[in-house]
């Protein structure tokens, strides 16, 4: 246990109470880190250092009452922090969510005079964070994004563009998700649940399930955003920046991992899914084309039921080759196979056999395989920590430039729920929830 010491000066009593906040901090964060709960010894440590805060602080309070009290500021003086002795406004109802907070760019800036020890700027960060507990303050940063604004971000990473918004969601509390899983079909004759003809009085034949456990584990994606202090200075510009440029590269970045993702340290993409099946182009077709036989070869090898909620996944590349599509190529009047948006389709976005065509920069350039794919999304799993993305901030790390660092980070995994292609009760072609078209010749 840390020994405390009084001194006679406000300043040194804050920095030993800074000091305090730090070390309870550090505990929190390997808690965090290591994904467990925390130990005895974490405990008496976290109840010890509360101990001397809270003596710090009737320290501090009882030296504050002792100061003379300060001149009203002259004109022209900082209106956000005038005489630097403001007294902290108690927060009403509808503040709660955002603590009072008028926008992200309001919040950034008291983080960085409470960091550069402004008393009037911690003292409202540090009443309006009670929630997040020792995450509010502290010498090493770390005052937490209040809720509100953590949402606005969520709400742009699962946004209309996202892939991982179309996948099945899976949400956990750990770092990783153990399920039982049947990849028997129905008219399997052999393994897992069967049914049987029977005669009358005949002896039941007799079945068990044929399960296998699947486990996932969370890949962290981040993003380190330094800012400027000039920018900080611009409130509306770096809510701007920070609440759309980094979800924007977040989806991207996860876009890019559902279509063609390893699965080491990141999602497993379509790609590379085993359950793929990869149609081979036509004997005489030219490079960089697409022809109508694709279409159909490829989509005669989707499982039927799956269909209705498929979509074609398009690099935008490919899009003139769609638009020369026809059901009928050598006839007089050839029938057009691709509706464009907002035209013969009536919807958002263009359609090829009835099912939406969404251009993805993630997907292949036109003539290699992946430039065109039909999935249907609801059969790949979306695994997420708690459905946010957790958001830090800190003066520190780059201190000497005058910077802050707001650091984003999403726990998430994706892996499609197929182990393999499907064999149909009759016939030899395989069939699956997701099908790409071969590099053409």
């Amino acid at each position: 246990m840390h020994n405390i010491t009084m001194s006679a000066n406000v300043d040194d009593v804050r920095a030993k109470r800074d000091a305090a906040l730090a070390r309870a901090e550090t505990i929190r964060e390997k808690v965090t880190n290591d994904d467990r709960e925390f130990s005895d010894d974490e405990l008496k440590q976290l109840e010890q250092i509360a101990s001397e805060v809270e003596r710090h602080g009737k320290v501090i309070a009882a030296l504050d009452k002792l100061t003379p009290t300060k001149t009203a500021p002259k004109s022209g003086s900082d209106p956000i922090n005038p005489g630097n002795r403001a007294p902290v406004q108690p927060r009403i109802p509808t503040d709660i969510k955002t603590h009072g907070f008028n926008s992200f760019g309001e919040f950034a800036i008291y983080c960085r005079r409470a960091g550069a020890g402004e008393s009037e700027a911690l003292n409202r960060l540090l009443n309006v964070a009670t929630t997040y507990g020792s995450e509010a303050a502290g010498a090493d940063g770390g005052f937490a994004v209040p809720p509100d604004f953590r949402a606005q971000i969520w709400k742009k990473v699962m946004g209309e563009d996202s892939l991982l918004s179309r996948a099945t969601p899976f949400v956990t509390g750990a770092n990783s998700i153990t399920f039982p899983k049947d990849e028997t079909t129905p008219w399997q004759t052999s393994g897992g649940v069967l049914v049987y003809w029977e005669n009358e009085a005949g002896q039941v034949s007799q079945s068990k399930p044929n399960l296998q456990l699947e486990t996932c584990r969370l890949n962290k994606l981040m993003a380190l955003v330094p800012v400027s202090e000039e920018l900080l200075e611009d409130a509306p510009g770096i809510e701007s920046y920070l609440q759309v440029k980094a979800p924007e590269k977040m989806t991207a970045k996860l876009n890019t991992s559902i279509i063609r993702g390893t699965g080491v340290g990141q999602p497993r993409g379509i790609l590379n899914s085993p359950s793929l099946i990869s149609v081979a182009a036509e004997a005489s077709q030219d490079i960089n084309t697409i022809v109508y036989k694709n279409i159909v070869n490829m989509w005669s090898r989707m499982y039927a039921p799956c269909r209705s909620n498929a979509v074609w996944l398009i690099n935008q590349d490919i899009e003139p080759q769609l638009f020369n599509l026809a059901f009928r190529e050598d006839a007089t009047s050839p029938v057009p196979a691709y509706m464009p948006a907002n035209g013969l389709s009536a919807s958002p976005y263009a359609t090829l056999m009835g099912r939406p065509v969404v251009p993805v920069e993630a997907c292949s350039t036109l003539g290699t395989t992946g430039d065109i794919i039909f999935a249907d999304l609801a059969q790949y799993m979306g695994l997420t920590k708690g459905q946010q993305i957790r958001t830090d901030v800190s003066m520190h790390l780059y201190f000497d430039q005058a910077l802050m660092a707001f650091r984003f980070i999403f726990r998430v995994h994706g892996q499609p729920l197929w182990g393999s292609a499907i064999t149909p009760e009759n016939g030899s072609n395989t069939r699956s929830w997701a099908v790409a078209l071969d590099t053409r010749p």
